[in-house]
């Protein structure tokens, strides 16, 4: 694992994938603000927030090796990261039993985040995707640029700060 894993330290709004890169690697969040977003023509389209402590990448279909990705990753705030080898995934499952447990539980734990993600897209009302987003997270909202959050919740900047300001003179 020590020979195989690259520590990194990335700064404010730098990418640590863009499709020229290849999809190499599963990126652990030690600490800082990850973000990942795919461009519709200009457009930045935010599809997950990361506050870190969790493993985040590209997704790939597990038998296609299809490289690079679609997928944006970028960095919200200075980040520190893991950088693991897909590679060096598939050797440890391949080796060890228990890393295929723990695959396992990483996988589900991303299968939930990514089942909530697909119940606030759902959520016609802007008003009530962005209460849903702060019942499902809890973090302080203020770490991540409204215009991500905005993005990520389909909405314009505008209807987001709108709505922002409608709750706090409702818990004033």
């Amino acid at each position: 694992m020590e020979k195989n894993v690259k520590p990194l330290l990335v700064k404010k709004n730098k990418y640590i994938l863009s499709p020229i890169d290849n999809n190499d690697y599963v990126f652990f969040v030690a600490t800082g603000i990850v973000r990942g977003f795919i461009k519709d023509d200009d457009k930045e389209i935010t599809t997950w927030i990361s506050l870190g402590n969790e493993f985040v990448g590209a997704i790939q279909h597990p038998e296609e090796n299809i490289q690079p990705s679609i997928e944006y990753l970028q960095a919200l705030e200075n980040s520190e990261l893991v950088a693991i080898p897909n590679l060096l995934i598939d050797k440890l499952y391949e080796n060890y039993h228990e890393t295929n447990i723990i695959g396992r539980k990483i996988l589900a734990l991303q299968y939930h985040a990514a089942s909530e993600r697909a119940i606030i897209a759902r959520i016609p009302s802007a008003e009530r995707r962005y209460e849903k987003f702060l019942e499902m997270n809890h973090f302080d909202v203020s770490k991540v640029p409204l215009r991500c959050i905005a993005s990520y919740l389909g909405m314009r900047l505008e209807t987001l700060s709108r709505i922002r300001s409608k709750l706090v003179k409702e818990m004033a």
